[in-house]
């Protein structure tokens, strides 16, 4: 999509972080802007923070664990804008649940926005572009920790991991039909992920504070510094405005980190260089 000035972005989790920059570097591109979140009182502060854009931005309250809630959203974002063509299914919460407590109410609450969400927003929105008939991109938000494999079990890197390969597949889906696919795989970004419990719904019980030695610990403490001293969302966004324009797949932010996923991949290379050829027939 290389000409984005008029078109119409919907961002879930728009109302801070990662997807408060899209909003930002989508408007300065000239496009139209709904801005999807649960916190209603921060969507209000992000609007008013892009106020100098003009009058194409909107909020809409959305939560992402629920399909119904999504497609309210998409009908308001319709009948404010018309149609809608660049799709961010970027909200999400960071969680940990360890070997030593495994609480299946925070893999309910990870797996439910940070995986069910995005298949939410394609669920709904995917009709749409398909009847539009002019093309049209989804950037899902995974993470690297859904490249490498050094968090433990971790609900929030199997989320991300999903996401990574969801989109993959979706994308050899969707090229025949116009329909871009772009997955965002950040390392550590100045956000409020590492408080992403404030909005943590009672159906999926209290949060639970890991040991601080533990890997589930380890990680909130690496989410915590990242979300002081991390990247500027706003590099992140910059990067993802591009892939949405030259059709590009994945978006990494920390080349530094090569080296993880090499590892990754070469043990994987290995294991399939010791399984004995299949015999024909």
């Amino acid at each position: 999509m290389r000409d984005v000035g008029g078109k119409t972005a919907f961002i879930t989790g728009g109302a801070s972080g990662i997807g408060l920059a899209f909003g930002r570097a989508f408007a300065a591109a000239g496009m139209r802007v709904v801005l999807a979140d649960i916190e209603t009182a921060a969507l209000a502060d992000a609007v008013k923070s892009l106020a100098a854009f003009g009058t194409n931005i909107r909020a809409i309250p959305c939560d992402v664990t629920d399909p119904d809630s999504v497609d309210r959203a998409a009908r308001a974002a319709c009948d404010a804008f018309g149609k809608v063509h660049v799709v961010c299914n970027n909200a999400g919460v960071g969680g940990g649940s360890g070997i030593d407590d495994i609480s299946l109410e925070s893999w309910r609450w990870v797996i439910d926005v940070n995986l069910m969400g995005v298949v939410h927003g394609i669920r709904t929105f995917l009709p749409l572009l398909r009847a539009q008939g002019e093309g049209g991109h989804f950037v899902n938000t995974a993470s690297w920790a859904g490249i490498q494999s050094g968090l433990g079990f971790s609900p929030y890197a199997a989320s991300k991991f999903a996401v990574v390969n969801m989109s993959e597949g979706l994308r050899l889906q969707l090229k025949p039909l116009g329909i871009g696919v772009t997955v965002v795989c950040p390392g550590f970004v100045r956000t409020r992920i590492s408080d992403s419990g404030r909005n943590r719904h009672e159906r999926y019980g209290l949060t639970r504070r890991p040991g601080p030695a533990s890997p589930a610990g380890i990680l909130a403490a690496s989410l915590a510094e990242g979300s002081r001293s991390g990247l500027d969302p706003a590099d992140v966004a910059a990067r993802v405005l591009a892939a949405i324009r030259d059709d590009e797949l994945y978006v990494f932010t920390h080349p530094e980190w090569r080296a993880e996923a090499e590892q990754r991949f070469a043990a994987i290379l290995a294991a399939l260089d010791k399984t004995p050829p299949r015999s024909a027939g």
